[in-house]
């Protein structure tokens, strides 16, 4: 065995001990702030396990292992349904962000050990309502310079605010330039005076989103990310690392192999599904996708390990998965008949096909919605050239609003 199998049953066996501590079965019945609890007390037992955050640097709090150790440790732990969702945007994104950006190396490495024993809670301020798709439209302003910022503006869809104690933030620092180029990036107290947080229910009844306002909200020049009026590079590499975190091969829904178990006792015609050569079709071309998107997403992996930035391949990884998970989770329900019905509010996505068809339309916005997602697949993969844009050059406070 390779030092990385030995190190994969390492994880298997740990996972499997907590298990029963922490998985589905433990969170059954659980109230949403109940499960957070829960969740922190996993992150502590998993950073103390030495399991937590597997890519980051040592000096830093990490392991200091290869993004490979990382696909072979979530894949485990999503399987075992343990409560990770709240702190995987915070672990996912800020952190890498603050390690390269952020001066104060050992504040930095405070933060990076409480976010990854779940003590602390990042969010990502970026998507407001007239700007999600298209974020370099955004209209958060940040006014003042190198003396201090001011924030003023709203931001929407940001996952697990109510919880957090920090974001990293984008916001307009100069509109009489080009809207890519006056932007720049920060990292916010959301305990801060004048940070309102305003959670709300989603289709599928999770509060996980929200609306966040910034009324007067100071900020030193210190918590700026990378240079002023180039947020917009900043919050690029941001959303590379979350178009390969955001989503697995099955989109965070149920595998092929929960596919085929769910269709082993259902007859189409008076004959067994699984002979059925329609489910046969599907079974077999949803298998080469998930495949081919694992092989994708493994040589993203390696090449971050060679030291290369995360590329545009995620685009496809998040794209194609999240649709595959859709129509198979619509075709689970319909197979079932009136079975199919049945819904379990809060159910795991990975491990119910209701929850996973309801949940499928949110997740094809976050991240970047599928036109945006293919605009990135023309033009930075099939080299194809851009779409006419009549904003392009003009200064952001000349673009009619």
């Amino acid at each position: 065995m390779t030092d990385l199998d030995v190190w994969q049953e390492r994880a298997r066996a740990w996972l499997a001990s907590v298990e029963p501590e922490f998985g589905l079965r433990a969170r059954a019945g659980l109230t949403q702030d109940e499960d957070l609890a829960l969740g922190r007390r996993y992150m502590a037992a998993k950073h103390e396990a030495g399991f937590s955050g597997i890519t980051i640097p040592i000096e830093f709090g990490g392991q200091g292992l290869s993004p490979l150790h990382k696909v072979l440790f979530d894949t485990l732990e999503a399987k075992a349904a343990m409560p990770i969702g709240y702190f995987g945007v915070s672990t996912a994104m800020p952190l890498p962000i603050l390690i390269r950006y952020c001066d104060d190396k050992a504040w930095v490495r405070e933060r990076v050990v409480a976010a990854l024993r779940g003590e602390e809670i990042w969010c990502q301020l970026f998507s407001e309502p007239a700007a999600g798709s298209d974020l370099a439209g955004l209209r958060t302003k940040a006014e003042g310079g190198e003396q201090g910022w001011t924030i003023n503006g709203q931001k929407l869809w940001t996952t697990f605010a109510q919880y957090s104690d920090y974001g990293i933030l984008i916001a307009r620092s100069d509109p009489t330039v080009p809207k890519h180029k006056g932007l720049t990036f920060f990292w916010v107290d959301m305990k801060a005076p004048g940070v309102t947080v305003r959670p709300f229910r989603l289709a599928n009844g999770d509060i996980q989103c929200n609306e966040v306002f910034f009324d007067d909200v100071a900020v030193a020049d210190s918590q700026r990310l990378g240079p002023i009026g180039g947020g917009f590079s900043v919050a690029m590499a941001t959303l590379m690392i979350e178009r390969y975190a955001a989503s697995d091969a099955d989109g965070f829904g149920p595998s092929i192999g929960a596919f085929v178990e769910m269709l082993r006792p259902l007859t189409i015609n008076g004959k067994p599904a699984l002979k059925d050569g329609r489910v046969r079709s599907v079974i077999a071309r949803n298998h080469a996708l998930r495949q081919g998107l694992d092989s994708i997403r493994r040589r993203a992996m390696l090449a971050m390990e060679a030291g290369m930035e995360p590329g545009p391949e995620g685009a496809l990884n998040k794209l194609f998965s999240v649709r595959s998970r859709q129509k198979l989770s619509e075709l689970a329900l319909d197979l079932q008949g009136s079975a199919g019905l049945a819904y379990t509010e809060g159910a795991y996505t990975k491990a119910d096909w209701a929850s996973s068809w309801i949940g499928a339309p949110t997740m094809r916005q976050a991240g970047g919605a599928d036109e945006m997602l293919l605009n990135t697949i023309a033009e930075k993969i099939l080299g194809l050239p851009q779409d006419h844009r009549p904003d392009k050059g003009v200064p952001f406070n000349q673009i009619p609003a």
